[in-house]
């Protein structure tokens, strides 16, 4: 076995407290990290880790090697980084996964920019709402609103808040009036987003509770959020939608942000990339990027 390797897989296990933790990790088993410790032990021939089936904890020979260990794979790091600083350039293919609407608007044009900067960079993206496993298909990032599902194996970092929005156009205030309060929605129409068969309720912060859930009613219901702005612009119902794709409308007056008082919900925004020893360059400046510009196109 490579010593090194070795050496790793064992601050990985104390760090986290498990071998099935630093197997997850290390992206090997959790059998294939025991063999590793194994293997340490025996080329020392002292037990480094004392195990039982609740705990895991250093024995004092353990305790001395696992500092050296660290120190030693600092010093590794740092020997690769001498080489790898000079190619620290973005280069070589990103793959990317997107809501596709988000990643029209938002996403692709800063990631155009960023390949326009860095010529050896390819990109590959792919706008598509249906959630794809990353790793198993084998993306290099992902970008995702709202909650997060299952994250083993990935990375996760908030790159920017959505902000959303209740609007109409003025035809239909003129016609329906205006609402004053959320109590007020029950008796308007609204143009309802369903996605994945499923109707998603309008959510607007309370002060130390959660959310207030409003189930919108209407006679339109659309999957396509741009479908339901366009649709609100002539007067159909009203709509809430994230600012960034309305922001234009809102500008020029072809619709009227309602409910300006209330707090209005925001959406998380993470990027998502799977989880490695270092982060490749080209992962790294487009999550950098996303990071510093995405928060000021989309609040």
């Amino acid at each position: 076995m490579d010593r090194l390797t070795s050496m790793a897989a064992f601050v990985r296990a104390v760090d986290l407290g498990s071998f099935a933790a630093a197997a997850d990790a290390l992206e090997m088993s959790g059998p294939m990290v025991g063999k590793h410790v194994h293997f340490l032990e025996e080329r020392l021939g002292v037990r480094l880790l004392n195990r039982t089936t609740r705990r895991q904890s250093l024995t004092e020979a353990g305790q001395a090697y696992y500092e050296r260990c660290r120190a030693v794979l600092a010093e590794a790091e740092a020997a690769d980084a001498v080489v790898t600083d000079e190619l620290s350039e973005p280069r070589g293919r990103l793959r990317v996964t997107m809501p596709a609407l988000l990643g029209r608007h938002c996403i692709a044009p800063l990631l155009m920019k960023l390949a326009r900067k860095y010529p050896h960079l390819e990109l590959d993206l792919s706008f598509g709402d249906p959630i794809a496993h990353i790793i198993e298909a084998g993306y290099d990032l992902a970008i995702r609103t709202g909650d997060l599902d299952d994250q083993s194996g990935l990375i996760a970092r908030r790159i920017a808040s959505q902000r959303m929005v209740v609007c109409s156009a003025r035809s239909y205030l003129r016609t329906h009036g205006k609402p004053k309060s959320l109590d007020d929605l029950a008796a308007h129409q609204a143009i309802i987003y369903r996605r994945s068969g499923r109707v998603r309720p309008w959510l607007f912060p309370q002060l130390g509770e959660s959310p207030r859930e409003i189930m919108p009613a209407g006679r339109l219901r659309l999957d396509d959020l741009e479908a339901i702005a366009d649709a609100t612009a002539q007067g159909m119902g009203l709509a809430w939608l994230p600012y960034w794709l309305v922001r234009e409308r809102l500008d020029t007056g072809a619709l009227v942000r309602l409910f300006g008082g209330q707090p209005e919900f925001l959406y998380d925004c993470h990027a998502l990339w799977p989880r490695s020893p270092r982060l490749p360059p080209k992962v790294r400046s487009a999550v950098d990027t996303l990071a510093a510009v995405l928060p000021k196109l989309m609040t």
